[in-house]
């Protein structure tokens, strides 16, 4: 069992990722040369198909926003339009209740050193690292809106939707559950206090964590804001069949025209700390890397049917690399374009399969 000491608590908010600040990355638990992105994404739940990451203090920094867990709610709203303009907040299941999150629960986006959030088929879980002064006061905000308490000091506190519901209509019933990291200066939230038990046995490293997607996270360095799928996720994410017919058609020939187009492994599209916005894809080995790269790059100087327009509406692409099985792309984003928000959505230069 775990000698840290835990706090779990029921309640309702909408929590998700986010990291740290400076270029280089600060780095919590391990040190090392890991990122913060890549020390917190290797701790979510196995079988994780799919998370998003908001380096809130990163975004802050970028905004140049000077907020804390005391800032008024107007103050925090600017910076959440400013963060949403530059599209560094798409990724966040936290910004639709940031206001409830500052008044009532002590962390929130003013806050908040990063955010990520995972889901795979059996739930989602939202992982949050607070600084350790507003990390400590999370438990006395949680008791002080109602929620039963556990019987035993790492179980699950329990709120429920109707208690979520009377402290704001605003606030998603999804993460009824929460758990509180002293320690880590982690917060855990969930709908499912089961799957919230798992990610916490993950999260401290007494249970599975997910694999597969180390390489494209990795590669990512350490985003703002950033998309990451498994092969499977990206398959129904990403796929053309979201599309009309004409574009269907349109995306057929143009993928048939670029060459061998192989189904990847992992996905991750990123805001970089230069502006720049970097993507990977991981494949099953070197030639498929080889290849793709190749494929890839031709889409990407072409139209995108499904979504309008070309690709080079959006944005320029600077360079695109095959290194062993990863093939990474680096894009700079035509002004006013969200390159994240938009293309972490949409098909043709991403098909999989």
């Amino acid at each position: 069992m775990s000698r840290r000491l835990w706090v779990t608590v029921a309640v309702m908010s909408a929590v998700v990722l986010v990291a740290v600040l400076l270029v280089g990355g600060p780095r919590w638990w391990r040190g090392g040369d890991r990122t913060a992105f890549a020390d917190a994404a290797e701790r979510a739940p196995a079988g994780t198909q799919r998370m998003s990451w908001t380096d809130w203090a990163a975004v802050r920094a970028h905004e140049h926003a000077d907020l804390t867990s005391s800032s008024s709610a107007g103050a925090l709203r600017r910076f959440l339009d400013h963060a949403y303009a530059d599209d560094l907040s798409s990724r966040s299941a936290l910004v639709t209740s940031a206001s409830v999150l500052q008044q009532s629960f002590g962390f929130s986006p003013a806050n908040a050193d990063w955010e990520l959030f995972s889901q795979s088929g059996q739930g989602a879980v939202v992982m949050l690292h607070l600084p350790l002064p507003d990390v400590a006061m999370v438990a006395d905000h949680l008791t002080g809106l109602g929620y039963t308490p556990p019987s035993r000091s790492e179980g699950v506190w329990q709120g429920g939707t109707d208690l979520v519901a009377r402290i704001s209509g605003g606030l998603t019933p999804e993460l009824a559950y929460v758990a509180v990291d002293a320690q880590d200066s982690l917060v855990l939230t969930s709908d499912s206090a089961p799957y919230l038990a798992l990610a916490v046995r993950a999260a401290t490293g007494d249970g599975d964590r997910v694999s597969g997607l180390v390489g494209v996270v990795d590669d990512a360095g350490s985003p703002l804001s950033a998309a990451v799928y498994s092969g499977g996720y990206a398959c129904g994410a990403l796929a053309m069949a979201h599309a009309g017919a004409d574009d269907q058609g349109t995306a057929a020939r143009l993928v048939g025209a670029a060459g061998r187009v192989d189904p990847y492994t992992a996905f991750a599209m990123s805001d970089e700390p230069d502006g720049s916005v970097r993507v990977g894809l991981s494949f099953a080995d070197a030639a498929a890397a080889r290849a793709n790269a190749d494929s890839r790059s031709r889409l990407a100087g072409g139209p995108a049917p499904g979504q309008g327009g070309s690709f080079g509406d959006r944005f320029t692409v600077d360079d695109v690399t095959a290194h062993g099985s990863l093939v990474s792309m680096r894009l700079t984003p035509r002004p006013g374009a969200g390159v994240l928000s938009d293309l972490s959505t949409g098909p043709v230069l991403f098909a999989t399969c």
